[in-house]
C-alpha cells in the first residue's frame, strides 16, 4: 500500500539531505514541477492571490478559497503539497477549522504564522506580530485539530522585522516546544542571522528564497551546510509567468502574430501530453471495452 502524502512529506523533511520544494501557482504549474522531478511542491498566499485575483498578498483570499485552490492542485499531482495557512484566518477556533479544511483538500502539511491579521507578505514593510502566547494557543489548536498525526505543521514567525532576531529565535524555540514539526523564521537579512536561526532552534527549519527579497538567496547546498532542512522559491514561478506572458502579449500586439514567441511555447501535442490527455483517452477506451464486454456476456446469457 502506497504511503500517505503526509508520511511521504514528513520523511522528506526529516531526511538528512535538504528538500528543494518549488513554489507553484496552480494545478498546471504543479504538474510541470512534478514532471521536472520535484519531490514536493508548495503554493503560498502570494502566488495564489496573484493567480486567482491579480492582487498582492494582503490576506484577500478567504480560507475556503485557499482550501479549494489546494484541493485542485492536490488532485492534479502525485507528490506532496505544502500549504499556506496564513494566520489561521482568525482565532483558535478558526485555526482548527483551517486545519480540517486543508486536510480534506489533500495537503501534506501547512504552516501558520504569528502576524496580525490582515497579514502582509513577509518581505513587505509594516508587519506586526501577535503576542507569543496567542500564537502558542493557535499552534496548539492546529496540532489538536489534525486527524492525521503525520500532517506536518510548521510555525512561522515574522518577529525578526518587528522585535528583532533574539525574539524571533525565542519564539521559534517556544513554537517547537509547543509541538511544531518545523519552524520558519521569516526574512533574515544575512547569512550570519541564518546560521544563528539554524543553530539555536532545534527543529527542521525552512529557508525562503525570494528573488530580490530581504534574505540572501543561497544555493541549496549552502543552505544545507547552514542547517536548513527545506528550501523553497515560492514566487519564482509567478514572476516567470508574469515576465513570459508579458513578452508574449507584447509580441502579439506589436506584430499581429505569435510567430516571434513560438520558441517559448509548447506545441499542441506536447501540452496535451503534459496535462495527461493520452492517459485519459486510453482510460476511456478501456472502460468502453469493459462495458462492451459486459454487455456481450449479458446478451449471450439471455
Amino acid at each position: 500500500m502506497a504511503a500517505r502524502m503526509t508520511s511521504r512529506f514528513r520523511k522528506l523533511v526529516e531526511a538528512p539531505e535538504i528538500l528543494i520544494m518549488p513554489g507553484i501557482a496552480d494545478a498546471l504549474t504543479a504538474r510541470i514541477a512534478e514532471r521536472a522531478g520535484a519531490r514536493a511542491v508548495t503554493c503560498g498566499g502570494y502566488a495564489a492571490t496573484a493567480g486567482l485575483l491579480g492582487q498582492p498578498d494582503t490576506s484577500q483570499l478567504s480560507m475556503t478559497e485557499m482550501a479549494e485552490h489546494y484541493a485542485r492542485i492536490a488532485d492534479a499531482i502525485s507528490i506532496p503539497l505544502f500549504a499556506d495557512g496564513d494566520t489561521g484566518f482568525g482565532n483558535v477556533t478558526n485555526v482548527a477549522r483551517t486545519v480540517r479544511a486543508y486536510e480534506r483538500a489533500g495537503v501534506a502539511g501547512l504552516f501558520i504564522e504569528d502576524q496580525v491579521f490582515p497579514k502582509r507578505c513577509g518581505h513587505m514593510a509594516g508587519k506586526q506580530v501577535v503576542p507569543a502566547e496567542e500564537m502558542v494557543a493557535k499552534l496548539k489548536a492546529a496540532l489538536d485539530a489534525r486527524s492525521d498525526p503525520d500532517l506536518v505543521i510548521m510555525a512561522r514567525t515574522d518577529a525578526l522585522a518587528v522585535t528583532g532576531l533574539d525574539d524571533a529565535i525565542e519564539r521559534g524555540q517556544l513554537y517547537r516546544e509547543t509541538g511544531a514539526d518545523m519552524v520558519f523564521v521569516e526574512a533574515p537579512r544575512s547569512e550570519a542571522e541564518m546560521v544563528r536561526i539554524c543553530r539555536e532552534i532545534a527543529a527542521p527549519t525552512l529557508a525562503n528564497n525570494i528573488e530580490n527579497g530581504l534574505t540572501p538567496v543561497l544555493p541549496a547546498e549552502r543552505l544545507a551546510d547552514i542547517g536548513y532542512a527545506v528550501v523553497t522559491h515560492p514566487v519564482a514561478t509567478t514572476y516567470t509567468i508574469a515576465h513570459a506572458v508579458g513578452r508574449l502579449m507584447a509580441t502579439l500586439l506589436a506584430t499581429g502574430t505569435t510567430d516571434g514567441a513560438r520558441a517559448d511555447m509548447l506545441d499542441f501535442d506536447s501540452f496535451n501530453d503534459l496535462v495527461g490527455l493520452p492517459g485519459l483517452r486510453a482510460r476511456e477506451q478501456d472502460l468502453a471495452r469493459f462495458a462492451a464486454a459486459r454487455a456481450g456476456k449479458r446478451d449471450a446469457a439471455e
